[in-house]
């Protein structure tokens, strides 16, 4: 079939990184408007007593909007069921937006892990991450862990008109090689470099799928390992789902017009907003904890509080099994426990026990919060 390329924005070659970038009055306000908000966000992760429990939430939250802009559509509740019945394993049975959406997680996670084991940002951890997005579902026969060997296109949401020509599969190693140069040895403002990472990452389009999600991955982690967030808890997609076509015309506008100001311009203004946002639900996640910690203690009157906090709160979807032997509280207390919170509503009991399959709940209170 013939393509049409008529209108389409072909890739920058021999401008990046940008040789000029001029730090103006309109980009300095950005900077300091993203980096206040995003401050203030971290600094209630910091005050967190436990920020990976409590903000698991958002992760799903982020694999579930990240996913559905490249057209992979599942809930956060199919997501949460999927998890409380597999947790590192796959089943093939179940759709595979949802199990797309799982790997986006995983990946995200594992990655983060492989950093803090002290991999550098580098072709191989993000072809390692790229084989774990796509294992399973769709994106197995799309290539896996593999850069492009063919021509790849960005197109409109109708895919009638080429939007973007990425870079040549000939010349792509030479530009991821420019890539990880810049993320290692350049001087920039860590958001400035997140941003100018993320705009390269796109054009360049490695993989012949998945590279909107890998990008996005790399937001989060680059603000993480610079230490502009304490702990890799900061999610953007959301700002970029609900701007998806302002934001590829600024991708597209870098390449045409060397816009990388405008770009770093509208990323800054995606990380203020979306900082407010997340700094808005995490809080209300902790203090729907401290409010349940007096309920709890109150309705339970048991040492028990803490620790079946934290289990619904990371896992919002449980099987009564699962709470039993996962928690660390003695079998016949967690029964107890089940039992006063379904009866007083803090539990929704969402699938009766069935055969040798127990019950599953819901902590509604917390899913209302972070439900997209």
């Amino acid at each position: 079939m013939e393509i049409n390329l008529d209108g389409a924005v072909h890739y920058h070659y021999g401008k990046f990184p940008p040789l000029e970038f001029k730090y103006d009055e309109k980009l300095v306000n950005a900077l300091m408007k993203a980096n206040n908000a995003i401050a203030r966000y971290d600094q209630m992760l910091k005050n967190m007593h436990n920020n990976e429990i409590l903000l698991a939430p958002l992760r799903n939250q982020e694999a579930v909007i990240s996913s559905r802009m490249e057209g992979t559509i599942s809930t956060m509740d199919e997501i949460l069921k999927y998890e409380a019945d597999h947790e590192e394993t796959d089943d093939t049975s179940v759709r595979s937006d949802v199990i797309e959406t799982i790997l986006y997680q995983r990946t995200l996670k594992r990655t983060q892990e492989a950093l803090e084991n002290g991999y550098p940002f580098s072709s191989a951890l993000i072809r390692q991450a790229h084989q774990g997005l796509l294992s399973f579902g769709r994106g197995a026969l799309k290539s896996p862990g593999e850069y492009k060997t063919e021509q790849n296109y960005l197109a409109d949401r109708a895919k009638k008109n080429i939007l973007f020509v990425p870079i040549s599969p000939e010349q792509l190693q030479s530009g991821l090689d420019s890539l990880f140069d810049y993320i290692q040895n350049n001087e920039h403002n860590a958001l400035i470099k997140t941003a100018i990472t993320h705009v390269e990452f796109e054009a360049l389009h490695p993989f012949k799928d998945g590279n909107g999600r890998i990008g996005r991955m790399l937001i989060t982690l680059m603000l993480w390992q610079s230490k502009v967030i304490s702990s890799p808890h900061f999610y953007i997609s959301g700002y970029m789902e609900e701007h998806k076509d302002i934001y590829i015309d600024k991708l597209r506008e870098v390449s045409l017009h060397d816009s990388w100001e405008d770009w770093c311009i509208f990323f800054l203004e995606a990380v203020e907003q979306q900082a407010i946002r997340n700094l808005e639900v995490a809080e209300s996640i902790r203090q729907l904890y401290e409010d349940m910690k007096k309920t709890c203690s109150e309705l339970l009157n048991s040492k028990w509080c803490v620790q079946t906090l934290d289990f619904i709160f990371t896992n919002p979807f449980f099987r009564n099994n699962k709470f039993t032997q996962k928690s660390g509280i003695p079998s016949a207390t967690a029964h107890k426990i089940t039992k006063a919170l379904l009866d007083n509503k803090i539990l929704i009991e969402v699938e009766p026990a069935s055969g040798r399959r127990s019950a599953m709940y819901a902590f509604e209170l917390l899913l209302e919060k972070v439900r997209v």
